[in-house]
């Protein structure tokens, strides 16, 4: 080989490293964009919603999607998904298409529901797609799509239409004549039957005033409810005599009337006639008397003295009782307790006063039924006056109108429980957030000290029992956030018979030798996903409520079984959907709950303990309720007083081999790790312990400090004491610490600051909030660890973050030597201890 040759392939060899970094520089100054436009997309999608949303690009590359959008469309884009599946034949599906393909190009706002035939074994759907401008921070000329499956609703709405049209037809071809007008009298509505018995077509008289249709005297007022004979005139001018019955309605802010027209000459004189004179109905009653019986809404005609003299099919239904045990009975007589003496003034009242003019009055109650179980129904109860030429003008009797309300009685209760229940909870979760700051720092200084005075120190004792308290303080927070449902949790799937069995040597101890603990366990339960510490703390609270409803002693039994709930059921407040559950009951033979405590049994700081030696908390039921809830679960309670009192919790069963849960809407986790059992020992209860309970065994002092590798942390904390803490915590050990009290700051720090190993941020910041931050710092130094620190569960701060292993969490409250276990395992990248 010459020289010339050789020094060719020197040149050669020293040029490859160069070209690599130049592909290498290209490479990166490619695709550094490309993730800027991803994580700013996916900040803008950052909302929380149920539904699908997406992101593309002008070219129809997805740059973000949240969870439902990436289970639904698996990458795919919404607009393939409705090329696919929209009928062909169906034109109206294939314009809206076509609008919302136009809309996507431009991009411009539109808002379509489109049908959508069945995917392989599915069924057809409905689905509402609105497509517009993504907003920021996502990228210029970025299209959102956004998705809601209301095949639900569409199907509701089409009966609810069907429904008014057949309500309708009903009116507009009834015996009786009908029409409406608005305020000033012009006629908004007339059935087929009126306008026939004016030789009119319906057409021709809307929009006319009564009073043009009026014969002589004086017809129903405009603007109130009325009853009376009216003589209108028919298209030839003839007479025709009619009794009215006027009423006033409010449609869409409109004041409108609505009147019922009967001819006086197709009347029967028994229709006016005074109780003493009536006669045998004839066979002019029958269109009336069909009409009436078929009505779809339960009516009854009662005497004035409110004897029942008729009653429809739906009446008879609603009470429960046949037409044979219904005639000549009082109405008061089918309402239950102490409703049956309000109903009856009400109609002596009515029957004596009318509306204070000679006109019968109307009004509304709603009542318990006796025949019926504990069914309410509401009843409209309109007087039916005499004649207006006798003598003395008053009631005759009256019509009632029965409505079944149970149905929304319940509603309303379980929604006025709940938002009870939230409002607490959202108070207690604030609370909670804002001690567990406070609880960070004093714990935190606690170590501090304890590194400068060792256990010979005259300080040491008063330091650890500052810390000693602190703790407990945390453990009472940690119940409010689980009331609050923020608790951190860590579910696993667990056999729940073999949960209560490690739990039973140390519910004996807890409950003492004078109470018998008895457990009976169910075959076959399957699984159950819950935090086993939690479980264990759900369980010691309700046996610990037991033992003290005991003082005498008694027996604490707890039964497991599996509950099979075919259709949705409502039991108490709790509306509980369809599906498997596993139940655990826990009952005792104590002393019970008063009637006028069960509604109020869970609420947080409520006891029925005050003044009592011992008293706890008030805050053990309410963290029982917390974590049955958040996870999915429900609690009952049943009790009397003097017969004890049984708490039933249902929680959803999960297949042992697919790990899915077998009730129906529940969140789909997907498959968990398999049973971890055996278990460490239980903890000891939170729940109302004896206020002469020991406190904790002291702490040892703080370690030395570890000054291992070091490293460089960016410390962002909106809380300035907890902010000191970890950073003097974090020096003493050895890192550089980089402070920011905002998330916009963090990221000026981060562009001006290249040698930074982790960075350790709060959730809940003025501005920008952490998970935010994290994100932007994955994209701009994805060298960087990342710690999150938090008040609240792990799930709830990590959000859209969770398929995200090289971000921890560290939830507050936490002390010094857990701080520094996590700063020195992420800087050194290593598996953190589960103890730590």
């Amino acid at each position: 080989m010459s020289v010339t040759e050789a020094l060719g392939w020197v040149a050669l060899g020293a040029s490859l490293p160069t070209a690599a970094l130049v592909a290498v520089w290209l490479h990166d100054r490619r695709w550094r964009p490309e993730q800027r436009r991803r994580a700013a997309a996916e900040a803008a999608l950052r909302d929380g919603s149920p539904h699908p949303r997406l992101i593309v690009d002008r070219n129809g590359v997805v740059l973000a999607a949240n969870a439902a959008a990436r289970a639904r469309w698996a990458g795919d884009t919404p607009l393939n998904e409705l090329r696919r599946r929209v009928p062909r034949d169906d034109e109206e599906g294939r314009e809206s298409l076509a609008r919302l393909r136009t809309a996507s190009e431009a991009p411009l706002r539109e808002v379509a529901d489109v049908p959508l035939a069945p995917d392989g074994a599915g069924a057809p759907e409905w689905l509402r797609v609105a497509v517009g401008p993504a907003p920021a921070p996502a990228p210029a000329g970025s299209v959102l799509w956004e998705a809601e499956d209301v095949t639900a609703r569409r199907a509701i709405d089409d009966v609810l239409r069907r429904e008014r049209d057949d309500l309708s037809d009903f009116l507009y071809f009834l015996p009786v004549g009908t029409y409406s007008a608005d305020i000033d009298g012009h006629i908004r509505f007339v059935n087929q039957r009126f306008a026939e018995w004016l030789e009119w077509q319906p057409g021709d008289l809307a929009g006319r005033s009564v009073a043009d249709l009026l014969h002589e005297g004086p017809g129903p007022e405009s603007d109130g409810t009325w009853r009376g004979v009216v003589v209108y005139r028919d298209r030839d001018g003839q007479p025709l005599p009619c009794f009215v019955a006027q009423d006033v309605f409010d449609d869409g802010g409109e004041t409108l009337t609505r009147t019922a027209v009967l001819r006086l000459d197709d009347v029967t004189p028994r229709a006016l006639a005074a109780p003493g004179e009536r006669r045998r109905p004839s066979g002019s009653d029958a269109p009336f008397r069909r009409l009436f019986d078929r009505a779809p809404t339960a009516l009854a005609v009662l005497d004035q003295a409110g004897t029942l003299e008729a009653a429809n099919a739906a009446f008879t239904q609603l009470v429960r009782l046949g037409q044979g045990d219904l005639t000549d009975r009082p109405l008061a007589d089918l309402v239950d307790g102490d409703d049956r003496e309000m109903l009856e003034a009400l109609l002596s009242r009515m029957a004596l006063a009318g509306d204070g003019a000679g006109q019968p009055g109307v009004a509304t109650v709603d009542v318990r039924l006796a025949e019926a179980g504990e069914r309410v129904c509401s009843l409209s109860i309109a007087g039916l006056a005499f004649d207006a030429d006798a003598a003395e003008p008053g009631v005759r009797g009256f019509l009632v109108h029965a409505v079944d309300t149970t149905e929304q009685k319940n509603l309303e209760m379980q929604f006025a429980q709940a938002q009870k229940m939230q409002a607490m909870g959202q108070l207690a979760g604030g609370v909670a957030h804002d001690f567990n700051n406070l609880l960070t720092a004093m714990i935190g200084f606690c170590d501090l000290l304890l590194q400068r005075h060792g256990a010979g120190d005259p300080s040491f004792a008063d330091i650890m029992q500052i810390k000693q308290n602190a703790n407990r303080a945390a453990n009472l927070v940690r119940q409010l956030l689980a009331f609050s449902r923020r608790q951190p949790l860590l579910p696993k799937l667990m056999n729940a018979t073999d949960g209560l069995s490690e739990l039973s040597h140390l519910l004996r101890r807890l409950l003492g030798e004078q109470v018998t603990l008895s457990m009976v366990h169910g075959r076959e339960l399957g699984l159950v996903r819950v935090d086993p510490g939690q479980f264990d703390q759900v369980i010691i609270n309700l046996a610990v409520n037991a033992r003290d409803a005991m003082p005498g002693g008694g027996t604490l039994t707890i039964r497991t079984g599996v509950v099979d709930v075919p259709v949705a059921r409502r039991r108490g407040v709790e509306e509980v959907p369809p599906g498997r559950y596993v139940e655990i009951v826990v009952a005792d033979t104590g002393t019970g709950i008063r009637a006028e405590h069960l509604g109020r049994i869970f609420e947080p700081f409520f006891s029925t303990k005050i003044g009592v030696t011992g008293a706890g908390t008030g805050l053990g039921l309410s963290t029982v309720y917390g974590i049955v809830r958040q996870t999915e679960g429900f609690i009952f309670v049943e009790s009397e007083p003097g017969e004890g009192a049984t708490f039933t919790i249902w929680l959803p069963r999960h297949d042992p081999e697919t790990g899915r849960s077998q009730v129906q809407g529940a969140v789909d986790r997907g498959p968990v790790p398999p049973p971890d059992l055996p278990r460490a020992a239980a903890p000891l209860p939170l729940a109302d312990p004896p206020a002469a309970a020991d406190p904790a065994a002291p702490e040892p002092a703080a370690e030395a400090p570890d000054l291992a590798k070091g490293g460089t942390v960016l410390l962002v904390e909106d809380e300035d004491a907890v902010r000191v803490f970890a950073t003097r915590a974090l020096r003493n050990k050895g890192y550089t610490v980089l402070e920011a009290r905002t998330g916009e700051g963090a990221l000026d720090i981060l562009r001006e600051a290249p040698d930074i190993d982790l960075l350790i941020t709060d959730m809940v910041m003025p501005g920008m909030d952490g998970a935010t931050l994290a994100r932007l710092v994955r994209v701009e130094r994805p060298e960087i660890r990342v710690i999150l620190i938090s008040g609240y569960s792990e799930e709830a701060a990590r959000g859209d973050l969770a398929d995200s292993p090289d971000i921890e969490f560290l939830p507050k409250p936490f002390d010094l030597a857990t701080l520094a276990a996590r700063v020195k395992a992420a800087i050194a990248r290593q598996p953190l201890d589960p103890s730590t």
